[in-house]
């Protein structure tokens, strides 16, 4: 796997990646609802992780939400809301869509190229939302990194979800970096702490 960018490289704020949590909706873990995953706490410690860590050094956060016309993700219900932890803060940005990428945002999009196309992505699912974002993002000409421990896909068909999400993995380095949390916040904290010093 590729490791994220070293932050000590930055030479200015253009270069800081954003922090995107993908879909951490109650949806999710809403057994037995249909897009619930069956295990998802390591996924979700490590994107508690994630966040943990970009708020400590002061990285960009932003949650994406999908906000749907259909019994999923609906907005009317409790199930399009944020798991528990991952509420997010008013320094924070909130960008809702209604399809797979996030660039299906247009205020998503606006950020991500004003802010110098840099951004990292954990969430779910991967096989939707964080492919299609990846996929995207390669066409914009946008460098996105995954934390691939910090995400899940579903099974499809005969197919077990943990195999997907190999598959998943493996193509999302077709279109940008794929990282770790623990090797991405070691590289982060290193880097940008270095930074700091510097300045």
């Amino acid at each position: 796997m590729s490791t994220v960018i070293d932050l000590r490289t930055f030479t200015n704020s253009i270069a800081v990646p954003v922090i995107v949590f993908v879909d951490l909706q109650q949806e999710y873990v809403a057994a037995p609802r249909s897009l619930a995953f069956a295990e998802i706490s390591e996924q979700l410690a490590n994107c508690r992780e994630i966040l943990t860590h970009a708020r400590s050094v002061g990285l960009p956060i932003a949650f994406t939400r999908w906000i749907g016309k259909s019994p999923f993700f609906n907005a009317a219900t409790r199930f399009s809301g944020w798991i528990k932890g991952f509420e997010p803060h008013n320094t924070d940005m909130i960008f809702d869509r209604a399809q797979p990428s996030c660039y299906s945002s247009k205020d998503f999009n606006e950020v991500i190229a004003n802010s110098g196309g840099n951004f990292v992505i954990a969430g779910f699912a991967g096989e939707v939302a964080c492919l299609s974002t990846a996929i995207e993002a390669f066409h914009r000409g946008h460098n996105l990194v995954f934390v691939a421990d910090a995400s899940a896909s579903h099974s499809l068909d005969s197919i077990p979800s943990c195999d997907v999400h190999d598959v998943i993995t493996h193509l999302m380095s077709l279109y940008g970096a794929v990282t770790t949390t623990r090797s991405w916040i070691k590289n982060t904290s290193r880097g940008f702490l270095a930074r700091r010093e510097i300045s």
